[in-house]
């Protein structure tokens, strides 16, 4: 793993007063190790850049203007939520005989995969792989080449083999995986079927006048009779019962 010196100084304002130190354009930070007594540090923003905006892991040489110097790694990184500018940052000491517990990205190489030529899709799950080993065993990065990997096809964490280093995530989880194509399927749309718009058929009451005959009914009482309808005759009235006696 390469190393990457990092220039600072002892920072004598703390808490809130470290403000002060992100006005004149320095990063304020705290430097710790087992046995060893915590450092309030900070450093100019341009030198802690290379640390914080890469995808790769890497041993700091931390020196200091009394001349002394310490090798740790870069444990966490604050950042202002507005500006995305770094403001605050931990530095973790190292012990050339003494594990620790680290993330490493994980990188995919070989360039299109075998499953995408043949229209699927990458799915990279873990983007970071948590590992326990020495320092001097720290990998930059773990690499994977994904260049054979076919359709419904994964990289598992039991796949995995770095030398000298300890992988402490699940053994079954998948790292990549190529998903088959999706296929979306078109609704089915039902046929208009066009009907012709009829005329509504218009039902009228009564005979339809002859030509030249009004269509206004006869005027007559108020049963609707005509005034000179004849009354009905005896034979078409019902009979009574004496006339049926005889």
């Amino acid at each position: 793993m390469s190393e990457i010196v990092l220039q600072a100084e002892i920072r004598e304002l703390t808490g809130k007063r470290a403000k002060h130190s992100r006005l004149a354009g320095m990063v304020p930070g705290v430097f710790y190790a087992r046995e060893e007594k915590s450092l309030n540090i900070q450093v100019p923003k341009p030198g802690l850049d290379p640390l914080v905006f890469t995808s790769e892991t890497h041993v700091i040489d931390l020196r200091l203007k009394d001349g002394t110097s310490r090798k740790c790694i870069l444990r966490d990184v604050q950042f202002d939520p507005v500006t995305d500018r770094p403001v605050h940052f931990d530095l973790q000491g190292l012990k050339e005989d003494e594990k620790l517990t680290i993330e490493v990205p994980v990188v995919l190489t070989g360039g299109i995969p075998l499953g995408v030529r043949e229209g699927g899709m990458v799915q990279h799950i873990l983007h970071r792989l948590k590992i326990s080993c020495f320092p001097k065993d720290i990998p930059e990065k773990v690499e994977l080449d994904i260049t054979e990997l076919g359709i419904n096809h994964s990289v598992h964490v039991r796949d995995l083999n770095i030398p000298n280093v300890t992988v402490l995530e699940n053994a079954g989880s998948a790292v990549v995986s190529v998903l088959p194509p999706t296929v979306v399927k078109e609704a089915e749309v039902a046929p208009v079927v066009e009907e012709a718009v009829k005329e509504p058929e218009v039902v009228g009451k009564g005979k339809k006048p002859e030509e030249g005959e009004s269509a206004e009914p006869a005027k007559g009482d108020a049963k609707g009779a005509p005034k000179d309808a004849k009354p009905a005759s005896k034979e078409a009235r019902p009979a009574s019962k004496e006339e049926k006696k005889k």
